[in-house]
C-alpha cells in the first residue's frame, strides 16, 4: 500500500504542503490552473527551485491582486461546496476550512461561519486548503500520516499586538495531536500555521505505521529562509511494509437499532479509520432479529474505530481479536476525464508477474457520472481502460 507521510519537523503551512506536492512529483500545470478552476481571475502561480540550508526545495507563491473585500469563512465554504472538485477533497476543504472558523471563533468570541478573513489571506487559504487536499489526490496516496508537529519560538506578529507562538487559533487546531518535543529547536517564529494545522487534521490519520519502506522524499520550502535549519515541510513517500499487515476484528450484534442507520456507522466507522466494515442478518434471542456488524482496523487505530463502533450504533459490548493480513501490493492512479473530472482507480499487482487487476473508486464514478451525465458503469469501464494503458506504458 502506497503511503505519504509529512514530517512538520520545521512545521507545516499551506504553501510548504504544495511545495513538498510538486517536489514529489505532481504536476506543475495542475496547480497553475487551479486558480481558474476555483474561479479566482487574475491570480499568477509562481514556482521556484530554492535552497534551504543547502536542501534543494519547491516553493509555492501565489500573486493575488488587491481584492475589494475579505471573506467570511462561511461564505468561503460555500465556495468549496459548488468548486469543481471530487467529493473526497470537497468533504475535507469544508471540513478544513470549519476546523478554522470554529478555532478562531473560539479565540474571538464570534460565530465559526462569521469568522472573516482579511483580502488576501482569504484567497491564499482557499488555494493553499483545496490545492494541498487535491495534490494528495493528485498523488495517488492511499493513506496520509504525520510525525511530530513543529510549532516554533517566539512571538508571532496579529492584528491586535505580539501573541506567542503557538497562536491561539493554531494552539487549538493543535489540540489532540503530538507535537515535536522540547522548546521547538532551533525554529524561530512561528512554524506552525492555522492553515497547516487544519491540513493534519483532515488528512492524517495519525502517526505511521510501525513498519515501512521509503520510495521518495521532497521538500516544500517557507517563505523565511534562516541559517540555521531548513524552514521547509519533507513529505515522504513509501510502501507499507508486510510484516505490518496485523489488523484487529471488531464484532458485534444489534437488535435495536433501525437497519437505516447502519449506512451512516459504516461511513463513521471508515472515517475512524476502519478499512473494512461488513453486516449481515443475524438472529438474537428471544426470536429478536437483528445484524451483526463486523469491522476490520489497523492495529493502530483499534481504539479509535472501537469508540466510533460505540458513539454511532447501540451496542454495548464489542468482540475484538488480532488477525494476520494478506494483501498484494497496490497503489492508486488517477485518470482525468475531462479537465474538471478525475476519477482514482486502485490497481492491484498479481503476484508472480501475473500483470494487475485495476477497479475504479466508486465515489468518485458517481461524481463523475453526475458531472458528465453520462452513465455510471460507462465511466468505470473508461477509467479502468484508461489505467491499465496508463500501467502497460509505465512498464516498457
Amino acid at each position: 500500500m502506497r503511503i505519504a507521510i509529512l514530517d512538520p519537523a520545521a512545521g507545516i503551512s499551506g504553501d510548504m504542503t504544495l511545495g513538498a506536492l510538486l517536489s514529489v512529483g505532481v504536476p506543475a500545470s495542475w496547480l497553475e490552473a487551479l486558480p481558474r478552476r476555483l474561479g479566482l481571475a487574475g491570480v499568477a502561480v509562481t514556482i521556484r527551485d530554492v535552497r534551504r540550508c543547502g536542501v534543494s526545495c519547491s516553493q509555492v507563491v501565489f500573486g493575488i491582486p488587491e481584492q475589494p473585500h475579505g471573506r467570511h469563512v462561511g461564505e468561503l465554504v460555500r465556495l468549496v461546496e459548488g468548486a469543481p472538485v471530487s467529493d473526497w477533497v470537497k468533504e475535507r476543504a469544508v471540513r478544513a476550512f470549519r476546523l478554522i472558523g470554529a478555532a478562531e471563533g473560539r479565540v474571538h468570541g464570534v460565530a465559526p461561519e462569521q469568522v472573516h478573513l482579511h483580502e488576501v489571506g482569504a484567497v491564499d487559504a482557499l488555494l493553499d486548503i483545496v490545492g494541498a487536499i487535491e495534490g494528495f489526490e493528485q498523488l495517488g496516496v492511499e493513506s496520509i500520516y504525520h510525525l511530530p508537529i513543529a510549532v516554533g519560538n517566539g512571538w508571532v506578529e496579529a492584528a491586535h499586538g505580539k501573541l506567542p507562538v503557538p497562536a491561539p487559533a493554531t494552539a487549538i487546531l493543535l489540540e489532540g495531536l503530538e507535537l515535536a518535543g522540547g522548546s521547538g529547536g532551533p525554529i524561530e517564529g512561528e512554524a506552525t500555521t492555522p492553515t497547516g494545522a487544519a491540513l493534519v487534521r483532515v488528512l492524517s490519520t495519525g502517526a505511521p505505521p510501525a513498519r515501512w519502506r521509503l520510495q521518495q522524499s521532497g521538500w516544500g520550502a517557507g517563505q523565511r529562509n534562516p541559517p540555521h535549519y531548513p524552514n521547509a515541510l519533507r513529505l515522504l513517500l513509501a510502501e507499507q511494509a508486510a510484516e505490518a499487515g496485523r489488523v484487529v476484528l471488531l464484532a458485534t450484534d444489534v437488535d435495536d437499532m433501525s437497519p437505516e442507520y447502519v449506512e451512516p456507522l459504516r461511513q463513521a466507522l471508515v472515517s475512524a479509520g476502519a478499512l473494512d466494515v461488513q453486516t449481515w442478518p443475524v438472529q438474537m434471542k428471544k426470536g429478536r432479529s437483528g445484524f451483526r456488524v463486523e469491522v476490520m482496523a489497523p492495529e493502530e487505530l483499534a481504539e479509535a474505530v472501537t469508540a466510533a463502533l460505540f458513539r454511532h450504533s447501540t451496542t454495548a459490548g464489542v468482540r475484538r481479536w488480532v488477525a494476520e493480513r494478506a494483501t498484494l501490493p497496490r497503489r492508486q492512479v488517477t485518470i482525468q476525464l475531462s479537465p474538471d473530472v478525475a476519477v482514482r482507480v486502485k490497481v492491484l499487482e498479481q503476484p508472480d508477474a501475473g500483470g494487475v487487476r485495476v477497479k475504479s473508486e466508486y465515489d468518485d464514478v458517481l461524481a463523475a457520472a453526475r458531472a458528465l451525465g453520462r452513465p455510471a458503469l460507462e465511466i468505470a469501464r473508461a477509467a479502468e481502460r484508461d489505467a491499465e494503458a496508463l500501467v502497460a506504458k509505465s512498464k516498457e
